[in-house]
């Protein structure tokens, strides 16, 4: 299939790790030439939240096409992804934390303490940093398999911190049109992990039980 072709192809990384950082060289350029509208700090904010929020749900569909299609291939860019999310991330607390409150620091505990969003925005962060920094081997092999998964579930966690820090940040203007689609994205994606967990371990029953009745 020219799909599975492709994401065998060793340029096919590559280029998509450029095609999703292709939004932050338009940001770069757009704050250079003063192209961002009249709020360009807004915007960067804003924009580069957004743009973690795509690569966490990107990350999290990774799973849900391995193991729809068959395909091992699509397991080599999960890293990638949740290396770009937390990326974006970075930028977007860097855009807060600059544009938005001068690196004030005084100024920003006050608002983390005084504003619901930006604290669970901050616990995002915090959790996306945890997973950022152990996403190598030499992480894998020093806190060993079993615990490196578990720590590494907490991806969901961020990304459901994150569909709240969004939803609280537009709720001031009333404007949940994208809330919804990313909440639903995020949904399904969830939703999907719950149904083929309760799926596998169905499974795992009725065969437990087809073998005692065979040794019986």
């Amino acid at each position: 299939m020219v799909v599975r072709s492709a994401l065998r192809h060793a340029a096919f990384k590559p280029a998509l790790g450029m095609l999703l950082l292709a939004p932050l060289a338009y940001l770069v350029w757009g704050a250079a030439m003063d192209a961002l509208g009249p709020n360009p700090a807004e915007t960067l904010i804003r924009s580069t939240g957004e743009l973690a929020l795509r690569g966490l749900c990107l990350a999290l569909a990774v799973t849900p096409l391995r193991v729809m299609t068959g395909w091992p291939e699509w397991a080599r860019l999960r890293r990638m992804l949740g290396l770009i999310a937390f990326t974006y991330a970075v930028l977007h607390l860097l855009c807060y934390g600059w544009l938005d409150m001068g690196f004030e620091w005084g100024e920003i505990a006050r608002d983390i303490a005084k504003r619901p969003f930006i604290l669970v925005g901050m616990l995002t962060f915090v959790i996306l940093l945890a997973l950022a920094l152990t996403s190598f081997n030499a992480a894998i092999r020093r806190l060993g398999a079993r615990k490196w998964q578990l720590l590494h579930r907490g991806v969901y966690a961020a990304a459901g911190l994150a569909v709240l820090h969004f939803f609280w940040m537009r709720a001031g203007k009333n404007n949940f049109g994208d809330v919804a689609v990313y909440g639903g994205i995020l949904s399904a994606l969830l939703g999907w992990r719950v149904w083929r967990f309760y799926t596998n371990r169905s499974n795992s029953k009725v065969s437990n039980a087809d073998s005692r009745s065979r040794i019986r």
